[in-house]
């Protein structure tokens, strides 16, 4: 297991490798945190409101604390803030933190860089007549983010903040007004999209980046990738375990998704990719074409790879 760990520009110390909780279904979750806390080493839980699932994280991280391996302090816990409730981000985090057992969380994240209509027909996912998502009209990142760093200054319950899946303009909006500086930019990485530019200037805002789906796993076009086969027997390790050690090695923080206790033994481990290694997965993104890749979900700019689902 990795212990690597990122000090934040808050100086808040980050474990990189974490565990994912989206699509983690009631029952399963609770036994792959509790797994992956006490068993293989990991610290780090990535969750969000829309996963609708948080009291089952919560149970989870409770039964980890239950067996007395391991403190409260000892977890990173991260959830997010729905694009429903951007002006409404106390009552969010509130909501998750009830949900989830806790006093606090270590991360907070706006979760997408745009607003729904707080009083559409549904909760999460609000839609007009013609079925296009509800967006909020008065929506703009200077309130969203004034609310989160309100939460961040004013309050125990947040220990850093910070932002998903936004892009270079979106950053460069917020950061005009900003006093506070996002600590993380979740994004979609893998070496399918590895989105460089992007990394670049995060790093030189002082912004780590985290990825999530980092396995591309609606493709196979890594996991049957001949480069990280070899890659992969030569370190004696599964595909997965490189694509999370390339991730790592570059100092990215990586969430992983899995409710299989193989799959999250195999994530926790670390393999000493070489200089070799770096850049021939580095080079994957140039055999794939730019068609497959499109707008994000909700048209806001950002670009995913095309299945995303």
């Amino acid at each position: 297991m990795t212990s690597l760990t990122v000090t934040l520009n808050n100086g808040v110390s980050m474990p990189l490798l974490g565990i994912g909780t989206w699509k983690a279904g009631p029952g399963e979750v609770e036994a792959a945190l509790e797994h992956a806390l006490v068993k293989t080493g990991i610290r780090h839980v990535d969750g969000a409101t829309i996963y609708r699932n948080e009291r089952e994280v919560g149970e989870g991280i409770r039964r980890a604390l239950a067996s007395g391996a391991i403190k409260r302090e000892d977890i990173f816990v991260t959830t997010k803030v729905w694009p429903s409730y951007w002006n409404r981000v106390e009552t969010s985090l509130d909501n998750s933190l009830r949900d989830l057992g806790l006093d606090y969380v270590d991360l907070l994240l706006v979760h997408w860089p745009l607003g729904f209509n707080p009083k559409g027909n549904d909760e999460f996912m609000p839609k007009l007549a013609n079925d296009e998502f509800d967006y909020d009209p008065d929506y703009n990142f200077k309130e969203n983010w004034r609310q989160f760093e309100q939460v961040y200054k004013n309050t125990k319950k947040v220990r850093s903040i910070g932002v998903s899946n936004f892009s270079i303009p979106n950053l460069e909006i917020l950061l005009k007004d900003a006093t506070v500086v996002p600590v993380i930019n979740q994004i979609e990485g893998h070496p399918l999209l590895p989105q460089r530019e992007l990394e670049k200037y995060c790093k030189e805002k002082g912004i780590v980046i985290e990825a999530w789906r980092p396995l591309a796993t609606s493709t196979p076009l890594l996991l049957e990738n001949p480069d990280i086969l070899r890659i992969a027997a030569k370190h004696n390790v599964p595909v997965g375990t490189i694509l999370i050690s390339w991730h790592l090695a570059e100092g990215r923080s990586v969430i992983p998704k899995s409710v299989k206790t193989s799959r999250i033994d195999s994530n926790a481990i670390y393999a000493p990719l070489d200089q070799e290694d770096l850049a021939a997965i580095g080079k994957i993104h140039e055999t794939v074409g730019v068609k497959r890749f499109g707008p994000s979900p909700f048209g806001n700019g950002h670009v995913h790879f095309d299945d995303w689902d």
